[in-house]
């Protein structure tokens, strides 16, 4: 893809919409086994809460509109380690989301055509997309928009079949249905359901991974088109089952309930067509995770987490290295879990939830932190409190229903957090073996050698990174903070301050004396005062970044005012750390 060219609505809202669309698929029987007759209203409410994040992430993306979702957000308004916890149950997410897509897809085309064997085609299916991925987000989309537009038309069909078939049948069964005790009463049953329910919103996060892609204006509008058809389609298509098949035969068809409900209303050619759907769908979903995860590695590698050798991009503008290792990632989780699910869905369940619930946490920081940064929409406390609230309140059911998916899910993740943790002190690492080597370096002096130099020099090329903060030149302590902030988050020996003067402002010989102290007090940081004539402009980053061949991620400023002329997207990815 030319890096000029954006992503439309359509086909953003394809990309992550196959994702949440597929949700249908499961979800109406996992809520009808705990919530009953009444699982159209759990569905319903998580309607409602995922109304109430489309403004938490309208306003945390409009504000920040870089790629990275939940990441980017916490990147921007705390910590690097903090962004990084959510960054890795991002990816954990999106593996888990990846393989249990690849592999039910490849079960419905098992049960359509035998022989199908069903590990061997989960791998093929992963590495379809992976390839596809590599040719382009552009020409991904094209094959998204075919899954989608096929997908909503049969699950139109569906429903239309069903609003015929009660007409012609009446509502004997929704009457049976209705009186049938509901096991835990009504209270517990919404809640459990709710609870269950959640789990179809996945994919509302993804779009927030690869908005940089998108053309202005278009996030709003997938979140919009997302929580619209998921909230017609879900809550229907349960209600359609609790009119139409009894209650004890819904139990015994939750793998392919929506395949059977087909074939009840509309005979085996419909029934087929909902299987091809799923499989196509499902696949779909794949996509999504391809998308949404090479967005984030792209920015984690961007700042230095992961290493600069995934960076590397083809003419298409993707990075075949990423998609390569997320592939392998999750190729490696089919052979460890020997093809079975039940696992991954621990990790898929709480992973993603949390996801959901650090966006949240990060939409409150936002406030107290960026105030003044300008926002497209504002989403009130009480909204995000009660979002997240919501959230949390899923997770803890689930938790309750599943204790096993806990012990699961930190399995995954404490080995995924370590590696991070390596990732982000490396230079300690480095330190630390460089000493090891050091101190049997006298044993065994000829075959160490090497090692001490190879290890001396990746150190150097580390902390060689410089990086720079524009200050305004107006206020010591906000200098120091911002000083302190790269001395703990990231890596290097070098930082350049820059004040661009004007008529408007120039530097006072208190701020230079002050500048002088704090320069002896961070000894381990060779600081170097800039200053430049003109005006902070887009353009003057770029010309810096060229000038002095630092990346613009690797430029801070503090949160600007009310009567900055330019949003934090104009400045070409440089950070927020104020």
């Amino acid at each position: 893809m030319e890096k000029n060219k954006k992503l439309n609505e359509l086909s953003a809202t394809a990309i992550c919409g196959n994702d949440i669309t597929s949700s249908c698929l499961y979800v109406s029987a996992l809520s009808i086994m705990y919530a009953g007759q009444y699982a159209w209203i759990s569905l319903l409410i998580v309607a409602v809460v995922l109304y109430l994040f489309r403004f938490v992430y309208g306003e945390a993306v409009g504000a920040l509109p870089l790629n990275g979702g939940a990441y980017n957000i916490l990147l921007n308004t705390t910590s690097k380690s903090n962004a990084s916890v959510a960054a890795c149950l991002t990816i954990l997410s999106y593996m888990a989301t990846a393989v249990i897509s690849a592999s039910e897809a490849m079960h419905y085309l098992h049960n359509l055509v035998e022989g199908i064997p069903v590990f061997l085609s989960t791998i093929i299916v992963l590495a379809f997309f992976m390839f596809l991925m590599i040719g382009g987000i552009k020409e991904s989309s094209k094959v998204a928009i075919a899954i989608f537009i096929f997908h909503l038309t049969s699950m139109v069909l569906l429903i239309a079949s069903a609003v015929w078939f009660i007409m012609g049948s009446g509502l004997d069964i929704a009457y049976s249905n209705f009186n049938t005790p509901v096991k835990y009463g009504i209270p517990i049953a919404l809640f459990l359901g709710f609870c269950t329910a959640m789990l179809g919103i996945s994919g509302f996060e993804s779009s927030a991974n690869f908005v940089e892609e998108q053309a202005p204006g278009v996030f709003r509008k997938t979140l919009r088109n997302m929580w619209a058809i998921v909230s017609i389609i879900n809550p229907l298509m349960a209600l359609a089952i609790i009119c139409i098949i009894p209650m004890l035969t819904v139990n015994s068809h939750t793998e392919t309930l929506l395949s059977y409900l087909g074939h009840v209303t509309g005979g085996s050619t419909l029934s087929t067509i909902i299987s091809i759907d799923a499989v196509l769908v499902l696949s779909g979903a794949v996509l999504t995770s391809y998308v949404g995860v090479s967005g984030l590695m792209k920015r984690m590698t961007f700042d230095r987490i992961l290493p600069q050798v995934l960076l590397k991009e083809n003419k298409k503008g993707s990075s075949p290295r990423i998609a390569i290792v997320f592939f392998l990632l999750c190729a490696s989780v089919l052979l460890i879990t020997k093809g079975s699910l039940g696992p991954l869905a621990g990790v898929y369940t709480i992973s993603f939830l949390l996801v959901m619930a650090y966006f949240g946490f990060g939409n409150f920081l936002l406030k107290f932190k960026r105030a003044k940064l300008p926002r497209p929409e504002y989403a009130s406390p009480i909204i995000v409190f009660i979002a997240v609230l919501a959230v949390i309140a899923a997770i803890y059911g689930n938790i309750k229903l599943h204790p096993d998916f806990l012990v699961v899910f930190l399995q995954y993740f404490v080995p995924a957090m370590l590696l991070i943790f390596i990732l982000l002190n490396r230079n300690k690492v480095l330190k630390y073996l460089l000493l090891l080597v050091r101190s049997v370096f006298l044993t065994y002096k000829n075959h160490l050698r090497i090692a001490e130099v190879l290890l001396s020099r990746k150190l150097i090329k580390l902390t060689k990174q410089e990086f720079v903060y524009f200050s305004k030149a107006d206020d010591i302590s906000a200098l120091n903070k911002a000083i302190l902030y790269v001395f703990e988050n990231e890596i290097t020996s070098k930082m350049k301050i820059v004040t661009v003067v004007n008529k408007e402002r120039q530097v006072t010989k208190e701020f230079m004396s002050d500048f002088d102290a704090l320069d002896r007090a961070y000894p381990e940081i060779k600081l170097e005062y800039v200053q430049i004539e003109g005006e902070f402009v887009p353009e003057l980053i770029t010309k810096l970044s060229e000038k002095w061949g630092i990346a613009t991620n690797f430029m801070f400023i503090s949160s600007p005012g009310d009567k900055f002329p330019y949003r934090i997207s104009e400045l070409n990815g440089v950070r927020l750390i104020m």
